[in-house]
């Protein structure tokens, strides 16, 4: 009895191991191995007559079902975007459309606008001090102008 109580542990000690594997390389494959590592030990916690061939292949198949669980239903809940956040952590993106005004003239295709407290760089047409331009897309952390017709 000693020994089959082991191996339980043993399958829950993997699960343990490859869950921390998880935390610390993160990419959620090894949490769903490791999930199913958990459910093998606890079949042999109900079943510990189970030879290593079986328990080898049932481990095998509660991986490949958690693993299809993740990619099919965890997967595209996790990756959904609510409506309105598409731009949300990409403050460049979340500036299109947005009219600000230059503190240093666009020469050469670059310049200075401020935004809010701060300045940003800025890219488009030649225009001078004072200009009020329109954001029209990011690049990096420059800005893309264009000059606003009022």
């Amino acid at each position: 009895m000693g020994a089959d109580v082991a191996l339980h542990y043993l399958w829950w000690i993997v699960a343990l191991v490859l869950i921390g594997g998880e935390v610390i390389l993160p990419g959620y494959f090894m949490l769903w191995i490791g999930i199913a590592a958990a459910a093998m030990g606890i079949v042999l916690l109900a079943a510990p007559d189970l030879g290593p061939i079986a328990q080898a292949v049932i481990f095998a198949a509660f991986a490949f079902v958690s693993c299809f669980v993740y990619w099919k239903l965890v997967r595209p809940r996790i990756e959904r975007i609510p409506a309105g956040n598409e731009r949300l952590n990409r403050r460049g993106e979340q500036m299109i459309g947005q009219r600000y005004e230059l503190i240093e003239p666009i020469v050469n295709g670059r310049g200075k606008a401020r935004v809010g407290d701060g300045m940003w760089l800025v890219s488009g047409p030649d225009l001078p001090v004072g200009t009020k331009v329109e954001v029209t897309g990011v690049d990096g952390t420059t800005l893309q102008v264009k000059a606003w017709a009022s």
